[in-house]
């Protein structure tokens, strides 16, 4: 995951400041070093490394800290605040335009992800309720257009293009055609290349100058490090970019990008992508990463992918029936379906604040999951709805429907019965949450 190195090597300098009752300005500028350390191994640039450390220890060697009765925790907010800052402070929204359909232009190297990530922002866009274009801008590279086709199916979004015609005139008549179909976004796909050259930026001057778009966002492979900004640097040089999406965060990247591109460009990252699937794209909270390289989990995107997939009136239903004891496999069921759409278990899990580093070294089995709902897929619905109807026969059965063992059978009837032991307790205790959220519901808790 990103940050892992990053994160272990702040922690383990916070680690040895909490150790202290009292801090000196000798004991803050010791762990400072330590910080822009850590930052340049992370492949922070060497310039906002510097000014980074030197803002933090200005306002950490200050009497208000100094006399505190945490000074460690209260340097671990400064740290918390600064590295916020650092990436932009507050999440960056896409600038609509006035009248339909607002243009957005796509622009990187050759392989750092636009084709994907123009469907990922489609798609992301259509689960808003909005109507998105996807334009094949990219007429040199081979099946350029058949992977934007491919991409917009997967996506459920149709795609503009004329071929290998001249890509200005493929971005105009695609504005065109969006008017005419009701299309409230136009994604352009447009061309890279290996290396930055005259003739790729003249093209998207051209493009920009044509179809004048509200967004121009450079997709930047995040693995590529320190190269990373480097290249958003030089395309906000020479077109004006207004923001960034960085790809590939999940991925084994040290976070220099993440940390270094809004000082460099002055531009805002606004998207990460955080998997290969179409659905693993996030818009960007600075100050959530910033929790995140801390140890301090991003509980508030768990929140939302969880109120993004779950149910409403599935959640209410569910709520209801906990409150009054009556959970059943139909319950459990739904409970893993929506779990599942939130994405892969271990990412979810190392959100939640305290569990990034214990989930770091542990192969979560996807596979799990399925065969829990293969076991109550192979149930009959009555005894679904009525576990206790479920006898020794009925176990075979089951066990044998689903390709499981009895003893797996009888492992899920028994979680079941704990779940309804626990409400039990809340209930005796009088502490029934008669409000359940769809988050908690969505977890079966």
């Amino acid at each position: 995951m990103a940050f892992e190195s990053l994160a272990d090597k702040l922690s383990a300098a916070f680690k040895r400041l909490k150790s202290k009752g009292k801090l000196s300005e000798t004991d803050v500028k010791e762990a400072m070093r330590e910080v822009r350390l850590a930052l340049l191994e992370a492949d922070v640039n060497y310039k906002v490394a510097k000014d980074f450390t030197k803002a933090v220890t200005e306002r950490a060697v200050g009497s208000e800290v100094m006399k505190s009765l945490t000074p460690a925790q209260m340097v671990i907010k400064i740290v918390n605040e600064e590295l916020t800052a650092l990436m932009g402070g507050e999440q960056s929204r896409i600038r609509y335009a006035k009248n339909p359909p607002t243009v957005i232009m796509l622009c990187g190297l050759q392989g750092s992800g636009k084709t994907t990530h123009a469907g990922k922002l489609a798609l992301m866009l259509k689960k808003e309720g909005h109507r998105p274009l996807l334009v094949a801008g990219d007429i040199y590279r081979p099946a350029a257009i058949t992977q934007l086709q491919v991409v917009g199916s997967k996506a459920g979004v149709p795609v503009f293009e004329m071929g290998t015609t001249d890509p200005v005139k493929i971005s105009k008549e695609a504005i065109k055609h969006a008017k005419d179909h009701g299309n409230d976004f136009v994604i352009i796909d447009t061309a890279g290349r290996l290396h930055i050259d005259e003739e790729l930026m003249n093209e998207l001057k051209r493009i920009k100058a044509s179809v004048e778009p509200n967004e121009i966002l450079l997709v930047v492979d995040s693995m590529t490090g320190q190269d990373a900004v480097n290249v958003a640097q030089s395309f906000n040089e020479l077109l004006e970019i207004d923001g960034v999406v960085l790809t590939k965060l999940d991925g084994d990247t040290r976070g220099g990008a993440a940390l270094s591109a809004r000082s460099v460009t002055g531009k805002p990252i606004k998207f990460s992508g955080t998997g290969e699937k179409l659905e693993d794209l996030e818009v960007f909270h600075p100050e959530r990463m910033a929790s995140r390289i801390l140890g301090m989990g991003d509980m508030l995107t768990l929140i939302e992918q969880a109120e993004q997939q779950m149910d409403e009136e599935k959640a209410h239903a569910v709520a209801e029936k906990i409150k009054h004891n009556k959970l059943d496999f139909n319950d459990l069921y739904d409970q893993f379906t929506q779990v599942r759409k939130m994405g892969p278990l271990k990412s979810l899990l190392t959100k939640i604040p305290g569990m990034e580093k214990q989930m770091r070294d542990v192969d979560v089995d996807e596979r799990i999951m399925d065969r829990t709902m293969a076991i109550i897929l192979s149930m009959t619905p009555r005894e679904r709805e009525k576990p206790d109807l479920i006898n020794p026969s009925r176990k075979r059965r089951i066990a044998a429907g689903s390709g499981m063992k009895v003893e797996d059978v009888n492992r899920l009837i028994k979680q079941l019965e704990q779940t309804q032991k626990m409400v039990r307790q809340m209930g005796r205790g009088g502490k029934k949450n008669r409000n359940m959220s769809r988050f908690g519901s969505g977890f079966g808790i």
